[in-house]
């Protein structure tokens, strides 16, 4: 995929707002039409050409259907929204309306009923349990962590590095990074150790969830297929570790009340967090399947995505040295050769927007999906009740008329105070009530390893790169993304250039 040089125009598009109110009030005809949309089997309803090549499809349906259509596969009525206000609707404003579609259950076979697969009142009431661990002046602990983790990856590095440059494989690195994160800050354990085996485990259930997802006739897991029982194995994998965490740290904390040990109020990583939340109304703790599922859904999201955006934040960095000129002179002037800390964060400003940039053009979540419950209209447009909404992130974060030089990388069109930006026209960790409850955790993750990396290391595409892209459950590179890693000398501040 080529990408467009920046541009030195950073003006962000935005759209005007109208309310869908008069169409949520009734105050549509009952014999709205639905959406309109190709019919039968086309080029574009194709199962095998949808398969293949998912964004496309979303793409072409907009491009020839406009931002509300809708799609006939068999008796499943699939409608695509592109349309800032259309989103709103089904996210925020008629929200109880929509659940998650039946394609969750794949997600759902490897998270179980964590926050990101289960509804209603139990989602509620896990979200208001999980809430708490994810406030800023408890993630800011968390920061001493994400940094050993990156010291521990730029160790390694270094022993390849002595004979001068090495190329690897940046996705597969900041993987490992990210889930050496993930289990310093949530469990407090080391598990670089398990990286290798646990990243296989979690790759094979995610292939296994996309296709299960898409299937139209699924073979019950209990029939052993080679793709059940791999999958099966992948699971147990994953099973096994969680588990084994909660048990040891309920043994750890029964120990610690019987040698009278008190813990602060604060202590503890996002585990011990979720262990001591209680239900307000009726004193009632998380159980260890529940505890599984939580750990489960945060691994994947705080390890699988952050990975993704930093991955691609240095694609887009490679492929634009002035940008990345610049960005090593920010973390140079704010940093001063020191580890980042919690109040540099708001002054790696450019940090930042280069994510933002970067998750804009690959959003790691790159689609979601939402099933009517009731017949609703949009636009004019009669949903139909079971009807399956999606919306993609990637076609949406690409639009021109929400975005100048929508295919351009330019992270100061971030410059514009997300206030002035037209709601729901930009969406890396979703919108609505069920926004990502890990997103200040993920930004403040990756602003800290890309300006450890940028401030130590460059990362440059090998010759002839071409970029890829795997969209299954996250969006990733496919086949990995090789990278020449060389150590460099500090950048100077601005000041002394």
């Amino acid at each position: 995929m080529r990408i467009p040089l920046q541009t030195s125009h950073h003006r962000t598009l935005t759209v005007t707002s109208s309310p869908l109110s008069n169409e949520s009030a009734g105050l549509v005809r009952r014999d709205a039409p639905e959406p309109p949309g190709p019919g039968g089997i086309t080029r574009i309803t194709n199962p095998w050409t949808a398969w293949r090549d998912p964004i496309g499809m979303f793409h072409r349906v907009t491009q020839e259907y406009g931002n509300v259509a809708m799609l006939k596969f068999g008796p499943l009525k699939y409608v695509v929204l592109n349309d800032p206000q259309a989103i709103r609707h089904v996210l925020l404003d008629n929200a109880k309306n929509y659940v998650k579609s039946r394609n969750y259950r794949g997600v759902k076979l490897i998270l179980g009923n964590g926050l990101l697969t289960s509804e209603g009142d139990f989602w509620r009431r896990q979200r208001k349990l999980a809430q708490p661990a994810f406030h800023r002046e408890r993630l800011s602990s968390f920061i001493d962590a994400m940094t050993l983790a990156t010291d521990k990856m730029f160790d390694r590095w270094r022993v390849r590095a002595e004979s001068g440059a090495f190329e690897t494989d940046i996705h597969e690195e900041m993987m490992a990074v990210t889930f050496h994160i993930v289990g310093l800050t949530l469990l407090s354990r080391d598990l670089l150790g398990e990286a290798e085996a646990i990243g296989k485990a979690l790759g094979t259930a995610l292939y296994f969830a996309n296709d299960y997802a898409e299937s139209i006739v699924n073979v019950p897991l209990w029939v052993p297929t080679p793709k059940n029982r791999s999958f099966l194995r992948a699971r147990k994998i994953l099973d096994e570790m969680v588990f084994r965490v909660i048990a040891e740290r309920r043994e750890a904390r029964r120990n610690q009340q019987n040698s009278a040990e008190k813990r602060t109020k604060n202590a503890g990583d996002l585990l011990d967090m979720l262990m001591d939340a209680k239900d307000e109304d009726t004193g009632e703790q998380m159980s260890d399947q529940q505890l599984r599922d939580e750990v489960m859904t945060m691994v994947l999201a705080g390890h699988e995505t952050t990975a993704n955006a930093l991955s691609f934040s240095l694609f887009l960095l490679s492929k634009h040295p002035d940008i990345a000129r610049r960005l090593s002179e920010e973390v140079a002037t704010v940093l001063q050769g020191r580890t980042p800390r919690l109040e540099d964060l708001p002054k790696l400003a450019l940090t930042k927007r280069v994510l933002e940039e970067s998750m804009r053009l690959f959003p790691p979540a790159w689609a979601f999906e939402r099933q009517a419950l009731e017949d609703d209209f949009i636009h004019g447009f009669k949903i139909p009740k079971g009807a399956v909404v999606g919306v993609c992130a990637y076609v949406l974060h690409r639009d021109a008329a929400h975005w100048d030089n929508p295919e351009g990388f330019d992270p100061d069109r971030f410059l514009v105070d997300p206030k002035d930006r037209a709601k729901y026209t930009y969406l890396p960790f979703g919108g609505g009530a069920r926004v990502c409850i890990g997103n200040a955790f993920a930004m403040m993750e990756a602003q800290i390893v890309l300006a450890k990396i940028v401030q130590s290391w460059s990362a440059d595409l090998l010759p002839l790169t071409k970029l890829e892209l795997d969209p299954v459950i996250t969006l990733r590179p496919r086949g990995g993304l090789r990278m020449r890693i060389r150590a460099t000398p500090p950048a100077l501040p601005r000041a002394q250039i």
